[in-house]
């Protein structure tokens, strides 16, 4: 999906992202200890600020401007809008710093596999020794066992694709992980990848 259609759908009301952070990075990364990190495909800042308000120094990057003026005032918000330096950039060109950041986040960038494997590889180059890179996004089987997210198979992660992307990292999770979602008002599944790893 391109950034126009993305600022749309932020500027509409029948998509209201959620202020809360998602809840497999809520889980598995509030026991970290704060330093800085990179939100990549921030969206509309849920977990950039959540990360903000755990002490964290955060860079968020995303292409919609809308959403990241949104990000803008969550953060104002929460009182935490000077932890994060919001970046409006395509991932298909923003190459962040090497060597850091202590934290490198990606959720549900739902794009080609030529452009995951670069992000990735960037994010990768972003951290610091030590630091984390935690991947959580829309699996492949969600189209056949789960629920809701993108149709497309191209642009569905699986463990094995997205840790085939991560040499020289120690990989630390990949599987496949389950969340409830609503789907014409009732409680329905979605399957996601979820890939965290380490820089040696």
């Amino acid at each position: 999906m391109d950034r126009a259609r993305w600022d749309e759908r932020y500027s509409g009301t029948e998509f209201e992202p959620t202020t809360r952070p998602n809840q497999f990075v809520a889980a598995e990364l509030a026991d970290l200890t704060p330093g800085r990190a990179l939100d990549l495909a921030a969206g509309a800042g849920r977990n950039a600020v959540w990360l903000a308000e755990l002490g964290w120094s955060v860079t968020a990057v995303d292409f919609s401007r809308v959403g990241v003026d949104k990000g803008r005032r969550l953060a104002a918000a929460r009182r935490v809008e000077g932890q994060v330096d919001w970046v409006v950039a395509d991932l298909d060109d923003y190459q962040p710093a090497a060597a850091a950041f202590d934290l490198v986040l990606i959720a549900y960038l739902q794009v080609g596999a030529e452009l995951r494997a670069r992000v990735l590889a960037r994010g990768t180059a972003a951290l610091v020794p030590g630091g984390t890179l935690f991947v959580v996004g829309h699996d492949l089987t969600n189209l056949t066992e789960g629920t809701g997210g993108p149709q497309y198979p191209e642009v569905l992660y699986t463990p094995a694709a997205i840790t085939a992307e991560l040499p020289g990292l120690r990989v630390l999770q990949a599987e496949r992980v389950r969340r409830t979602v609503q789907q014409d008002d009732r409680p329905a599944t979605a399957i996601d990848t979820l890939v965290r790893a380490q820089r040696p």
